[in-house]
């Protein structure tokens, strides 16, 4: 078998990439989605045990995930979903892929579609998925494998015409990898949603992916639901580009603020704004989507925290938050701000 999407090797099957058992562990967020429950629907071909529901449940120790193995048939897949929804009221939805598809059809929950899958038929068609397939990780029925066959391919077409029939706006986020090679269905989500988001991934979830994009969302969820304010943090554009432990620290604050970048111009050449927004949304992603700030008086930014090289540049003198002047005799390096910010809590 020769499709991609139907490899196992890229399923999301367990392996860690470039973060290791102990180092992912680390950042497990007890606090996040706590005695919440969260829905997992799994992509095509997968199963409710699969490498993205044991990070999960390791990142996110506090919460109860349910992954339900989903029937092949994706009107009894459907049928499954609504029914546990209703019964089990989930907090939040995470879909991928094929399941991204069937999430964006169960409304009235927060849901999050990562790569969705909205014309499956279509893909797999294109990947030449008629026949036989394996699974890609074990099922409670113990089934290793399923047909594909053109009447259900036909199945998959009726089901997901019912997708964006009800676009509860406020509720759904999408994300979708720059490399994904299987589905780009970004600009037909972003029609009907607000929230599309680029990230730095492919088609399938890694733990390194999930740490820095799917993560942060659910976070953000989390922090809605619970009618939570964070302080804010505002941290100069070009202060953040100096070194990459500028992004690492940036993520890690992340947890306890509410985190903005902000991009100041030579007023002579306002071309540089593309250049400096494109390198934050390319290096911090989730992060840096709606949180660009562009402006040359510091004396107006409205944040409760400024971390800067240069923070007296740009009227910033008149900044009435605290400045944070990363490089001086207080915050050296971005270990001392962390440590600072650590020992705030929040505050």
């Amino acid at each position: 078998m020769t499709a991609l999407l139907f490899s196992k090797a890229r399923a999301g099957c367990g392996d860690l990439t470039s973060i290791d058992k102990m180092e992912l562990y680390q950042y497990a967020r007890p606090e996040t989605a706590k005695n919440k429950k969260i829905l997992y629907v799994h992509g095509f071909a997968g199963s409710g045990e699969n490498g993205t529901v044991r990070t999960m449940r390791l990142l996110l120790p506090g919460a109860e995930i349910l992954a339900p193995d989903l029937p092949v048939d994706p009107g009894d897949a459907l049928n499954l979903l609504e029914k546990l929804s209703s019964e089990e009221k989930p907090d939040i939805i995470l879909g991928t892929s094929m399941g991204a598809m069937y999430t964006e059809m169960l409304h009235g929950f927060d849901r999050i579609l990562v790569n969705p899958a909205f014309h499956l038929a279509e893909t797999i068609l294109k990947n030449n998925g008629l026949g036989k397939q394996d699974f890609h990780s074990p099922r409670a029925d113990g089934q290793t494998s399923f047909m594909v066959t053109k009447a259900l391919l036909e199945r998959y077409r009726e089901v997901s015409d019912g997708c964006f029939k009800t676009c509860d706006t406020e509720h759904v986020w999408g994300l979708f990898g720059r490399h994904d090679d299987q589905v780009d269905c970004f600009d037909e989500f972003a029609l009907h949603y607000p929230r599309a988001i680029r990230f730095e991934g492919g088609h399938y979830l890694d733990d390194h992916t999930f740490l820095r994009s799917v993560l942060p969302v659910i976070q953000e969820i989390d922090d809605a639901q619970e009618g939570l304010e964070k302080r804010t943090v505002a941290v100069d554009s070009g202060t953040l580009a100096e070194d990459n432990g500028s992004i690492q620290a940036f993520e890690k604050l992340a947890e306890w603020y509410d985190m903005y970048v902000l991009v100041t111009l030579d007023p002579n050449h306002p071309e540089i704004f593309a250049e400096k927004t494109g390198w934050a949304a390319l290096h911090l992603g989730v992060l840096a989507w709606n949180k660009i700030i562009c402006m040359n008086h510091k004396d107006l930014l409205m944040a409760d925290y400024l971390v800067d090289r240069d923070p007296s540049s740009h009227g910033g003198d008149g900044f009435m938050g605290t400045a944070v002047r990363l490089g001086g005799e207080t915050f050296k390096t971005w270990e001392d701000v962390l440590t600072y910010f650590e020992r705030l809590g929040g505050q």
